[in-house]
């Protein structure tokens, strides 16, 4: 098969690959072999650090020959296969402070990532709902950058009981860092933090791009808002049932059935 024959599909993991039971149905799962088998690339792209995503792969008991992971809202591509990144950015180093000191006046819980562990200034209500689902380890210090030794991948301020706060703390932050950062909502209690450059769209035509893979064969499927720039990005973008309002507008698909229901497993069929 040539390779600009192939296919790429990229998943956003909850509400859309996953079951509400965090794994993923018989039937999806045998539609993904199907999809694979026949030559084409499988892709998760999330919002998850990159150590998140590869132990839900595993734990899934995924093994797909040509797969990759798209982590933190596409600030790093990681390839399966080959065990190795092949790209990756980051916050600037001297914004992580501005951007603490920031969060810390409005009240707000921020934290990041260095290769290995969730870097916290504090450990509270915030950072222990996170940690429910991402088991990354943890390191709390109040000297954050002292743990960086790159940019790191986002930063992630939770607000879980005052909308009005956190967007008023957004507004603050988006008149500091101009158009350097992209600050995106991935639920209601989440702001993603993360370099203009990236965002899960980028990294569909990033992928495409390094795969020699068309545009129009790519294909992405999501539910949350900050899934609408991949969709939109993508050859063929596909909503969730379940999928927020906003994103049904931008896809071409809408699927019959939510992620309970195998949503996905006859359109991963009808793509090989």
């Amino acid at each position: 098969m040539k390779r600009s024959d192939r296919k790429i599909f990229f998943f956003d993991l909850d509400g859309t690959l996953l079951t509400s039971k965090k794994d993923i149905s018989p039937r999806t799962m045998n539609a993904l072999k199907k999809f694979t088998d026949a030559g084409n690339y499988f892709c998760i792209n999330t919002g998850r650090a990159i150590d998140s995503a590869k132990a839900v792969y595993r734990e899934l008991g995924l093994d797909f020959k040509g797969s990759f992971l798209c982590g933190c809202n596409g600030t790093e591509i990681y390839s399966v296969d080959e065990e190795k990144y092949i790209y990756k950015t980051g916050v600037p180093l001297e914004l992580v402070p501005v951007i603490l000191e920031l969060a810390d006046k409005f009240g707000i819980h921020c934290h990041t990532y260095n290769e290995t562990h969730i870097v916290s200034p504090t450990d509270g209500e915030c950072i222990q709902f996170y940690r429910r689902v991402i088991k990354t380890p943890l390191i709390v210090t109040k000297d954050v950058v002292k743990e960086l030794t790159s940019p790191p991948p986002k930063m992630i301020a939770i607000e879980l009981h005052n909308k009005v706060k956190q967007e008023n703390f957004r507004k603050a932050l988006a008149e500091i860092v101009g158009d350097r950062l992209t600050l995106l909502y991935s639920n209601p209690y989440y702001l993603e933090i993360f370099p203009k450059e990236a965002g899960k769209g980028s990294a569909v035509k990033r992928l495409a791009d390094i795969l020699d893979v068309p545009l129009e064969n790519t294909y992405a499927a999501g539910d949350e808002e900050n899934d609408i720039s991949m969709l939109e990005a993508a050859g063929v973008g596909v909503a969730m049932l379940n999928a927020k309002d906003a994103v049904k507008k931008v896809c071409d698909i809408v699927t019959t059935c939510d992620n309970d229901h195998d949503g996905l497993a006859d359109i991963i069929l009808g793509a090989i």
